[in-house]
């Protein structure tokens, strides 16, 4: 999934498209319908890309883009104003190594709400840029390799040389 330039801005609800960079900060669109704009000054806005967000987990914290992957392959996702009990038992299918002391309700509603946003949208289903495509398994069957012999180059011609020419004093 391609999650470049989605941010998130805090204060702010909903997603948004990172479209520019001006000397203050970024040109941003509310991925909503109303396709609003919004000029992100660094100063005073924080931003998440939600390529680089993490959840804490028991162990290691677990990327976003992981618990997307789930929630897109689990059947019943609950509405984002769900009660939190019903919330953190499908937290626990999608994401079952999370810290359920760090990980609130409120966020739990918030990565809903974000996955509702994003599931349609072209970017979802494009492989991620910054990751590899994976090598192609290797065939049973060994492909002969013909050897490509070149002829060795011939000599080339002598340059001819330049007649020394004097200049007449």
């Amino acid at each position: 999934m391609n999650l470049q330039g989605i941010v998130a801005v805090s204060g702010k609800p909903g997603l948004w498209k990172a479209l520019a960079q001006n000397k203050n900060g970024y040109v941003l669109e509310s991925l909503d319908a109303q396709k609003t704009k919004l000029v992100a000054n660094l100063s005073t806005a924080k931003l998440a890309a939600l390529s680089e967000i993490t959840i804490f987990g028991v162990d290691d914290d677990i990327k976003l883009t992981d618990v997307f992957e789930q929630i897109k392959s689990a059947g019943n996702i609950p509405d984002a104003k769900a009660d939190g009990k019903k919330l953190r038992a499908f937290f626990f299918e999608v994401a079952p190594d999370h810290d359920e002391e760090k990980v609130y309700a409120s966020d739990m509603k918030k990565v809903i709400s974000w996955y509702q946003i994003l599931k349609d949208l072209p970017l979802f289903n494009e492989p991620d840029p910054t990751v590899a495509p994976a090598a192609p398994e290797a065939t049973e069957e060994p492909v002969a390799v013909e050897e490509i012999v070149e002829p060795a180059p011939a000599a080339a011609p002598k340059a001819k040389a330049k007649k020394a020419t004097k200049k007449a004093e």
